[in-house]
């Protein structure tokens, strides 16, 4: 390490005083030098490689142990602190999480029970859904994104977006998994308790498809945690830094993270770092 460190700022420094003030010889720095890389450091460069191209691949994203898993997929055997520390010595970072918006629910018509009761699990595909709608500002105003997750799979299976937020927004986002995912039998579908889900307009859509609703207790976020959960890594791994000139920009960078990079790339912690298409493909029901 004394010697990278000489070699990297042997253009600041004169090296003897480097070597002097690190405590090494002259002779054996030049011998360093021009000493042919070991096998252990070629792996590394060679590992290295493979680590950053994951760690970009995820848009910057990714920390060590998802970038671990990317590489023990593609048949790299190494250990999870090699990764660390070739992350370290590269610079690289995953994102830290940032907190989202509060909401405003505005007027309750309708209030379920909390079903769902927090556990986040479920057997099979279209048991258990999870919702809610989030905030991203444009330059031309606020842009709504509302979604659904199968919590099977962590699967973004429904989304609508809108410049407002109204019932047709998160019934829109429910349309879309019907749709996506045939009529449903026997599903809890678990939103917050605004007004918009509480609507008669929504209410009727559920009602008509034999979907049963839970609620999340008023002001506990924790009820509805893995949407959550789905929502801050939307803000953080794409939307946290960027400004958007139109929500048309928005629109599209939300829809190529939910079906270009979450839904089949990301790996996701819960699934044993599988994304949520491959794993419904190793379930068998994708």
């Amino acid at each position: 390490m004394k010697f990278a460190f000489i070699a990297k700022n042997r253009g600041i420094w004169a090296v003897a005083w480097l070597c002097e003030a690190l405590g090494v010889s002259r002779s054996g720095f030049h011998a360093w030098l021009t000493r042919a890389p070991s096998r252990r450091a070629r792996e590394d460069d060679e590992i290295g490689a493979k680590v950053r191209a994951s760690h970009i691949g995820s848009y910057r994203t990714y920390g060590a142990r998802r970038v671990w898993h990317d590489l023990l997929a593609d048949g790299v055997s190494c250990g999870l602190h090699r990764v660390e520390r070739l992350m370290r010595v590269q610079g690289l970072r995953a994102r830290p999480r940032r907190r989202g918006l509060p909401k405003d629910h505005g007027d309750r018509s309708v209030i379920a029970g909390n079903v769902l009761d927090r556990q986040f699990t479920a057997d099979r595909p279209n048991q258990k859904w999870v919702a809610d709608f989030t905030y991203i500002w444009t330059a031309e105003g606020w842009l709504y994104v509302a979604a659904v997750i199968d919590l099977f799979s962590r699967r973004v299976v429904g989304w609508s977006m809108s410049s407002s937020m109204t019932a047709q927004l998160v019934t829109d986002a429910l349309i879309m998994a019907i749709w996506r995912r045939g009529k449903p039998d026997a599903l809890l579908h678990h939103p917050d308790q605004g007004s918009q889900y509480t609507s008669e307009q929504f209410q009727r859509l559920m009602t008509d498809n034999g979907v049963t609703c839970s609620m999340s207790r008023s002001g506990n976020v924790w009820d509805n945690a893995a949407m959550a959960s789905f929502f801050s890594s939307l803000k953080t791994e794409r939307i946290g830094k960027k400004v958007y000139r139109t929500r048309a920009q928005a629109k599209a960078d939300v829809f190529d993270y939910i079906e270009c990079f979450y839904n089949p790339t990301r790996r996701h912690s819960t699934l044993g770092y599988l994304s949520p298409i491959d794993f419904e493909m190793e379930a068998g029901v994708a």
